[in-house]
């Protein structure tokens, strides 16, 4: 699945006629639990434990991970936790069913849990990352506590999550492409640029994403577009 992973975001990232991607689970159970616990190596030769070698396989299964730079928005349709902090610590925000969990069991069964809370650092409170890693299985943040920390921007009944998403999805794909990714790639960026840094790589983007012809598409698209009263969230 790592490897299927993989491979989806490499294909999303050439296929021009993807604007935006919606990453969620199947059924309302789950949308992630992390490792198959039933598949954790043993220490006889196993190559988890060679410190000079070993890699996490885990962290190159993100969208980030494989250079896509299109917007990504998660619908948690359930629990998300452990290896599930990969997939989110690399979409752009995240919806939530009103049932959704989110936990990491990681030290609950001896293991170290490393780069799932790392990401997560940049979604959540320190404190709040801190609690859930080392209160392991014993605690599981709810969905209405994961919008008041900032993890979650909504929170809907499980029934109307697809709907909701894909409503998200589409007015986002109907903006201009180059628009619309130049501006995540620039947010992205801040997050661990300096300020002056920033304005830097800030300029060169805008050059490269402004160009006559973005300008004539974008007024040919704001005069077709037919005013419409925003959604008060």
């Amino acid at each position: 699945m790592q490897n299927e992973l993989r491979e989806l975001w490499r294909w999303l990232k050439t296929n021009d006629g993807v604007r935006s991607i919606v990453l969620t689970g199947s059924g309302q159970k789950a949308f992630c639990t992390g490792i198959d616990r039933a598949d954790v190596p043993t220490e006889e030769g196993e190559y988890y434990f060679d410190a000079l070698t070993y890699e996490d396989p885990s962290r190159s299964i993100g969208p980030r991970s494989q250079g896509l730079w299109k917007p990504i928005i998660a619908a948690v349709n359930g629990m998300a936790c452990g290896g599930a902090f990969y997939l989110l610590g690399q979409v752009d925000f995240i919806v939530a069913a009103d049932h959704a969990t989110f936990f990491d069991p990681h030290v609950t069964y001896g293991m170290p849990a490393v780069f799932e809370p790392a990401l997560m650092v940049e979604k959540m409170p320190f404190g709040e990352v801190m609690r859930m890693t080392l209160m392991g299985n014993r605690e599981r943040i709810s969905a209405q506590k994961a919008e008041q920390i900032g993890l979650v921007t909504q929170v809907v009944p499980a029934s109307e999550l697809a709907e909701v998403t894909r409503g998200l999805a589409v007015t986002i794909a109907s903006y201009s492409p180059a628009a619309v990714q130049a501006s995540l790639r620039a947010i992205w960026a801040s997050r661990e640029l300096l300020p002056g840094q920033m304005v830097e790589v800030g300029n060169l983007i805008l050059n490269l994403a402004t160009t006559p012809e973005s300008l004539r598409s974008s007024q040919e698209g704001f005069e077709r577009r037919k005013p419409e009263p925003p959604t008060i969230r």
